[in-house]
This record gives structure tokens, sequence and C-alpha cells, in this order.
């Protein structure tokens, strides 16, 4: 047990220390564990009656990326993953097993449009991870066809807001496939959102039973 970091809030497959927590309240760059509990919380509370949408953690993402296809595909069968309609990959650009990484974006397939849609909020700096993933994991989803296409978003303002972006679009783009069951004609993400979802996230955080 870590005394000099103890936990803030335990959720689900997610465990948040108080320095991850930290890294809300400052300019700060965002690590796996915040995007994974927002993950959680997206599966477990805000979709979890939505059975179309799944949502991997960027620590799935990215062991996704060294495994052989009979463990993607227990991995993909464990979470009903044929049968979700839009699937959502937290992206790093880490080249390594272990957490890390210098850069977020958003990977999306949609079924329904055969495609993988990728959302960069730094120009298009993740699109060979990206396309490295979807080469990965197109087989075992049962979606050879699927067309890889970078999209036009909201950019960030400065060199540490990708984690926020990636969160802000997630749940910008499931609220959009909820209604409208398609990507395509997704409006530009407000600046506005992005400002304030540090703020919202330590306010759910401490709502959940976190500590500050």
């Amino acid at each position: 047990m870590n005394k000099s970091d103890p936990i803030s809030l335990s959720f689900h497959d997610a465990c948040l220390r108080m320095s991850d927590v930290q890294l809300l309240r400052g300019p700060q760059w965002l690590n796996d564990q915040i995007l994974s509990f927002y993950y959680e919380y997206l599966s477990h509370i805000k979709y979890k009656n939505n059975d179309d949408v799944y949502f991997v953690t960027p620590e799935v993402t990215q062991c996704m990326k060294y495994m052989d296809d009979s463990e993607l595909k227990i991995i993909f069968e464990e979470n009903n993953a044929a049968l979700k309609s839009f699937i959502f990959f937290a992206l790093n650009d880490n080249e390594t097993a272990e957490a890390g990484g210098t850069h977020w974006s958003l990977l999306v397939l949609s079924r329904p449009e055969k495609s993988f849609f990728h959302f960069d909020s730094y120009g298009n700096s993740n699109s060979i991870p990206s396309m490295e993933l979807i080469s990965k994991v197109k087989d075992s989803l049962g979606v050879r066809q699927a067309k890889f296409r970078p999209m036009r978003c909201l950019q960030q303002a400065n060199g540490y807001d990708c984690g926020i972006h990636v969160i802000c679009m997630t749940e910008h783009i499931a609220d959009y496939v909820n209604r409208y069951e398609v990507i395509e004609g997704l409006p530009l993400l407000h600046m506005d959102t992005v400002l304030s979802k540090r703020s919202e996230l330590l306010k759910l955080i401490i709502s959940l039973g976190g500590r500050e």
C-alpha cells in the first residue's frame, strides 16, 4: 500500500490515487488512470443501458497492440464486441507494453458506416498508431473491409489537453450516435466543453465517493 499516495477512488476496474486526481487541477497531461476511470463511468453508469456502445480503456487498447488473434478474440467475445455498433478506443502513441506515451487520440469503429473514425486534437500525429491498431483488430472484430477515416475535429490550444479532448470527444460522439446511430454529420466540439471538463471530472469523482 502506498501511504504517500493514497487511493482517492476505486470504481469498477479503475483505481485513482490522489496524484491522479491532482492532474485535473492544473495544466497537466492526463494519464491512463483518469481516462480509464471515465471510460468505466461511461460503461457502468452513463451508458449502462445502451448495448450499442463499447468503451475500451487505454490499458486494454495498449495491450491489444501486442496480443495475438486468439487473445483478441477472447476479449472481444467477453465484451460481446460483435454485437456492438460503436467501439471506442482511447489510443496512445506509446510503443511499449507499459503505461506511458506522449499523445492521446480517439479511434471509433462504426459498424453501420463500415469505418474507423479517427479524432486527433493535434493534427494527425497519431495516424500511424491508429492504423496499426486497426490492422491488428479488424479481423477479430469481423470488419476487414472497414475504411480508415481521419476526421476534422476541435484542435487543442496547448501541449497537454489531448486527454481532455479524448474524454470530451468520446462523450460527444456517444451522445450523437445514441440519437442518430451514425457518426457522419457529427458537429464540432465546443471549446467551452473542453475548458469546463476538468472541474466536472473533479465533481464527478467526489460524487462517487472519491477523496480530494
